[in-house]
């Protein structure tokens, strides 16, 4: 797998920080942790991933990102990278006039109590890999085979549903932007 690939490679210094973004074809992927009580669909075969969280979907409309970065002394602090990771999704929807936010004990990204971004991350030697799901198209319906993120009552909630059609490449473009600003690092 390229992620866990380009982990090993940056573990051993042979390559810089990297910033994977895509849109993965139709896919439920089980966290670490994550058991089967949260699949619907019994039909549904999930992938199960080394990020942390419980099972969520991916797919079309949702813009994917992976930063695979070797946390610098001072920084490693895994709650500090899920927040600094939220406050780029918070500032982008800004950028649309939209006030998202956290809520307590939740991980994530909400908007009008619903939510927008799903996080699960991993660290390994202070690498970190998998990240932040954003969901920019208005096709959801890949959500309702399962308890998102084990979250039993949530609804997920999508850029479009606010702003109208969103073109990934904007999306791109202030995701990096952000997050070139708050990780202090140059994207290419």
């Amino acid at each position: 797998m390229l992620q866990q690939d380009l982990v090993q490679r940056r573990k051993r210094g042979e390559i810089e920080d990297q910033l994977l973004l895509l849109e993965h074809p139709p896919v439920y992927t089980l966290g670490r942790g994550a058991t089967l009580d949260n699949l619907k669909d019994p039909s549904i075969i999930p992938v199960r991933t080394g990020r942390g969280g419980e099972i969520t979907y991916h797919g079309p409309g949702q813009l994917i990102v992976y930063p695979i970065l070797l946390l610098e002394e001072g920084r490693r602090d895994l709650h500090r990278y899920l927040r600094e990771l939220e406050q780029v999704v918070i500032d982008l929807c800004a950028d649309f006039d939209l006030k998202a936010g956290r809520e307590s004990g939740r991980t994530g990204i909400w908007l009008d109590g619903k939510k927008l971004a799903s996080i699960g991350v991993r660290a390994s030697s202070w690498v970190t890999s998998h990240g932040v799901a954003i969901n920019y198209g208005p096709d959801l319906s890949g959500f309702e085979a399962i308890i998102p993120c084990g979250l039993q009552g949530v609804e997920m909630i999508s850029l479009s549903q606010h702003r109208g059609e969103i073109a990934r490449d904007d999306l791109e473009k202030r995701f990096c932007r952000h997050f070139s600003r708050i990780f202090g690092r140059e994207i290419l």
